[in-house]
């Protein structure tokens, strides 16, 4: 790996993107071996497979590395969270995390291998978040070799289960995530560079509905039918959508009945809200526990019940971060927006810490969990270079 001319206590941002631009070559091989270890969530041999990856290149920097093994949910097991630590002579401790884990079944890094292609890169995981994690491991050995150890502790997280909603690695990345002075998402940018300064929280909801089950054709008066409930109570939560900024209500699954000939005696509706607040998040659910309470065909029962909820990444706890990447990409110059997106990350966990959070910070990419998923290698050293200098700063302020 290339060193930078000289160490300097505070590089400045053309040396840091001088450096990163020298270090490409390095980043494409790595990125290459990483996205060929097959690392899909179901996999837990295959995601601890990337962690060693991630361990060793860890401990060739100085960190000093531990292995958390994550806890079974239910009958579904998942590999473990890969830590590194580096301690400094600052005073602030600041938190890099990204996911190792993939959308995609074991056999498709063989049957879809990593290429290049007009300036991108392209394979299983190449965006979301082999890029993103890549990015922080050269950050961090950018500022290594400047010289730079202006934090009290530099700590880098890679975690194994994002895509499934981390139900396992949850609990560890919020402790990890506690005390903190910043916490940086490795998330890639949007196609477009933005970094994403606020997501939308989510809660599974599910409607179980009762009736009476009658013969169709000879006694449909003793019925009491659980499908139009139902379908009443669908059309009721939909029109919850827009009630407040931001609000979605879906219902995606429907279930009723089991034969044509007999009045339904049960259905169920599986759905989502997603909200922009956690007022906003309550408000929804709470709207639709109340409706199931009141249902409209007499002689039909329901019950609404909330599956796991994740808090919105609100924009108020990643405002002071924002800014200080803009500073760092104006000294880089570059233009550097955010926006707000309805998809969630580990970033809404973190922040539900108190953390201050900013997200999207690895480098620009697009069309995840798509065969055509890609990764713009040519935004790779002004991604890198704004993430090792939002370090400095925050580090320095």
């Amino acid at each position: 790996m290339p060193p930078l001319p000289a160490a300097v206590a505070t590089p400045t941002a053309a040396a840091l993107r001088a450096w990163c631009v020298r270090a490409m070559p390095g980043f494409r091989r790595d990125l290459r071996e990483l996205v060929s270890i097959d690392s899909g969530s179901a996999s837990p041999a295959g995601v601890d497979a990337a962690g060693d990856w991630c361990a060793a290149r860890l401990l060739d920097l100085g960190f000093e590395v531990e292995r958390q093994p994550t806890p079974a949910v239910g009958a579904e097991r998942f590999g473990g969270v890969v830590v590194g630590r580096l301690r400094g002579s600052g005073r602030a401790r600041i938190l890099l995390f990204a996911h190792l884990d993939t959308v995609f079944a074991d056999g498709t890094a063989a049957a879809r291998p990593y290429r290049e292609e007009g300036g991108r890169a392209y394979g299983p995981g190449v965006c979301d978040d082999k890029g993103g994690a890549l990015a922080g491991l050269y950050a961090a050995q950018c500022l290594i070799e400047s010289g730079f150890t202006g934090f009290a502790e530099l700590v880098l997280a890679f975690t194994p289960d994002e895509e499934v909603g981390s139900p396992a690695s949850r609990p560890l990345l919020a402790t990890l995530a506690t005390g903190m002075d910043a916490a940086l998402c490795l998330e890639c940018a949007r196609e477009n560079g933005d970094l994403v300064s606020a997501r939308k929280g989510v809660a599974d909801v599910r409607v179980e509905v009762r009736g009476r089950a009658a013969h169709a054709g000879v006694e449909p008066h003793r019925g009491r039918n659980a499908a139009v409930e139902a379908a009443r109570l669908l059309l009721d939560v939909h029109g919850l959508n827009g009630a407040r900024r931001g609000l979605t209500v879906n219902i995606g699954v429907v279930q009723a009945g089991e034969r044509a000939n007999v009045v339904a005696a049960a259905a169920s509706l599986h759905g989502e809200v997603r909200a922009e607040t956690l007022d906003d998040l309550e408000w929804a659910l709470t709207r639709i526990e109340m409706r199931a309470n009141e249902t409209v065909v007499p002689g039909v029962t329901a019950i609404a019940e909330r599956g796991d909820v994740c808090p919105p990444l609100e924009g108020s706890s990643t405002s002071g971060l924002l800014a200080a990447a803009h500073v760092v990409a104006g000294e880089l110059g570059l233009r550097m927006d955010a926006a707000a997106t309805g998809g969630v990350s580990d970033a809404n966990f973190v922040a539900a810490t108190g953390v201050p959070v900013l997200d999207g910070l690895g480098p620009i990419g697009g069309d995840d969990h798509a065969e055509s998923e890609w990764l713009d290698l040519g935004s790779v050293p002004d991604r890198v270079a704004l993430l090792a200098g939002l370090v400095i700063r925050v580090a320095s302020g």
